[in-house]
């Protein structure tokens, strides 16, 4: 699908390339080199997907990204030179759909454009009905509303990125079920081959330090070791 895509990079030559490539899919191209104007764009024009560099003038990627995402939840791909773990988990934390650390070739960033636009390009047909209310999810201590939109762990609110709420909506619909990191990653994105394992890993440790009592010795979201990911049933689970 085409979309109007806002990229705001302060490196005018990596901006041009990013813009080069997008239009070639067929997007419509904003460029901005600065935070402020990326989120005027993202605010006020047509923007249906924001790829945002960390680093800029007048105000960080992260900085808008915290922004955005108390009043839109347009898609955002963020770029970052950062390659530490809390680096990546901060920006995902704030609300990013996905990240991509330079240097990254252009291609890639095509695809997973593809991916995030795809996730949101599934209306219902006009006359289908609308499908059942989803029940809430409770195992243990641990309560995830579909419908709301809404976590608790403990009887706490759990802030969740997109990407985390939908991991462990579908890891807490089958409690005890054992799903491999590819299952996982098509729940998230569909099928798509430039997306890595590693965005099921990040948003795990991203879910524990929210959902764990202790973090580093988790007993709610479990790793069955050379398969993937499961939510442990029960009693297990409320710790």
């Amino acid at each position: 699908m085409c979309a109007h895509v806002v990229v705001a990079e302060d490196d005018p030559k990596q901006a041009d390339l990013v813009r080069l490539y997008l239009e070639r899919e067929g997007h419509r191209v904003v460029v901005v080199h600065d935070g402020r104007a990326a989120l005027e764009q993202a605010r006020n024009g047509p923007t249906q997907l924001l790829v945002l560099d960390v680093m800029m003038p007048v105000m960080d990627g992260l900085d808008v990204c915290r922004a955005l995402r108390a009043e839109s939840a347009v898609p955002v791909l963020m770029l970052t030179a950062r390659t530490t773990e809390e680096d990546l988990l901060l920006g995902l934390d704030l609300g990013a759909d996905d990240y991509l650390t330079k240097p990254y070739s252009p291609r890639e960033l095509v695809a997973r454009v593809r991916a995030l636009l795809r996730r949101g390009s599934h209306p219902l047909p006009q006359d289908a009905a609308p499908p059942p209310r989803p029940a809430v999810l409770t195992t243990g201590a641990l309560t995830v509303d579909p419908l709301r939109h809404e976590v608790t762990a403990d009887g706490r609110p759990v802030s969740c990125t997109p990407g985390e709420f939908r991991l462990l909506e579908v890891l807490a619909a089958q409690p005890g079920r054992v799903f491999t990191r590819a299952q996982l990653l098509e729940h998230l994105h569909g099928i798509d081959r430039y997306i890595t394992t590693r965005t099921v890993d990040t948003h795990v440790m991203n879910l524990r330090r929210k959902i764990e009592p202790q973090p580093r010795r988790p007993t709610r979201l479990l790793t069955v070791y050379g398969i993937g990911y499961k939510l442990a049933e029960g009693p297990r689970g409320a710790s």
